[in-house]
């Protein structure tokens, strides 16, 4: 779970990371109270710079990064900004800060590295700039170090961090910041912590300026999983960033990803929609998502996931495949029998149940007139077969449920 530079922000000030002042206003007005407050004060250098809060890249080059030397060019630059779409995502809120006299710009990111199972501290004196461009153009510009999975990361590999960072003359701070990143990971369960830039920046009046290290801008990736240890993080989702299908997924308590084939798949079990997955390609088609039911599921759970298959015009037929454990084969099969009732359009569906109750399942699928396979392979063969002969047919319903057959 992505979230928006301001609430990341706020889990690292509770790290005690060097976060400079900002406000977040949701109207021009808000924008213009914010701005009088923090012109003044802060080692202000007369301007506060204006960030659209979406969660998309290149917010600056569309126009959602401003800056403004007054109450008033606040107000009318937040009212520009709040008035965008960045990305087809509209602007509901802006970040309001003193904008900083830069010295020097780095890169440093906390993030979880599978292969090695530990956090890896990546850092780049090229800050300011995608990261993966620096990857790209300059692989030796980027430090990794891991973290211990026990003790953490230590002194001495910050330390070493920031001396091949060129950070020996904020070397206190900079050791900081890199203990912190690790610490907001593991106080949050995140996937990712990422500083760009961290900035060295003057502060203070002309004659008497002094350079600190500062985190400038945040980025936090949360793993969705452990959520349920954080309930507070749930407020900080931010609804735009999620398609209607996804948030309707997880409130079925679903897992679905959207792919680009037609065969729809509803499975339960994360291996057997895999393997699902694979059949269906081997049998000639393409998936059109990975749609996990899970174990138990019951017949809205099963209705909602029909739901969330036909939302996808390309889906050309419907494969189901329910290894009944937990999971009981007639209330699936009443589930589909309810979600067909309400279909929109008339799609071909192959279904395949064994285990819990599959007698059952199987008497009420054939009484209601659904097509099903006694096997993988053959519902496979099935589905892709009832798919072609939809797209050949047009429509194509009735050739393609015979051929479903």
């Amino acid at each position: 779970m992505k979230i928006q530079e301001a609430d990341a922000k706020k889990l690292l000030l509770a790290q005690g990371l060097p976060v400079p002042p900002y406000e977040v206003a949701r109207s021009p007005a808000e924008a213009r109270a914010a701005a009088s407050r923090l012109l003044h004060g802060h080692g202000s250098v007369g301007q506060v710079v204006i960030k659209a809060q979406v969660l998309v890249g290149g917010r600056g080059k569309a126009g959602g990064v401003k800056l403004a030397a007054s109450d008033d060019e606040a107000e009318h630059v937040a009212d520009a900004i709040l008035g965008m779409t960045i990305k087809g995502i509209p602007v509901r809120k802006v970040l309001v800060a003193p904008a900083a006299d830069i010295v020097r710009e780095y890169y440093l990111a906390a993030v979880l590295d599978r292969a090695a199972r530990r956090i890896l501290l990546m850092g780049s004196a090229e800050g300011g700039v995608e990261i993966e461009q620096v990857a790209e153009s300059n692989p030796a510009a980027i430090i990794r170090v891991h973290a211990d999975p026990l003790l953490g990361l230590r002194d001495w590999q910050a330390r070493e961090m920031a001396f091949r960072l060129g950070l020996g003359g904020h070397l206190k701070a900079a050791v900081a910041i890199a203990k912190g990143l690790v610490k907001t990971m593991l106080a949050n369960d995140a996937d990712l912590v990422e500083i760009n830039p961290l900035a060295v920046v003057r502060e203070g009046p002309a004659g008497g300026a002094e350079e600190r290290l500062v985190c400038l801008d945040a980025k936090i990736t949360l793993d969705d999983s452990a959520l349920f240890r954080h309930p507070d993080h749930e407020a900080l989702r931010d609804p735009d960033d999620e398609a209607p299908a996804d948030v309707e997924a997880r409130r079925h308590d679903i897992s679905f990803i959207h792919l680009d084939g037609t065969i729809g798949c509803m499975v339960n079990g994360a291996g057997l929609a895999m393997t699902t997955m694979d059949l269906v390609k081997r049998a000639g088609g393409e998936p059109a998502n990975f749609l996990d039911i899970g174990g138990g599921a019951k017949a809205d759970r099963v209705a909602a996931a029909m739901r969330l298959i036909l939302a996808e015009p390309k889906v050309e037929a419907i494969l189901v495949n329910i290894f009944g454990g937990i999971t009981r084969g007639d209330e699936v099969a009443h589930g589909l029998i309810e979600a067909r009732s309400r279909q929109v359009r008339d799609v071909p569906m192959v279904v395949r149940i064994v285990g819990t109750n599959a007698e059952e399942a199987a008497r009420l699928l054939e009484e209601a007139h659904f097509a099903t396979a006694a096997s993988l392979d053959e519902a496979a063969a099935k589905a892709v077969a009832a798919a072609k002969a939809a797209r050949a047919s047009g429509s194509g319903a009735s050739a393609a449920s015979e051929a479903a057959r």
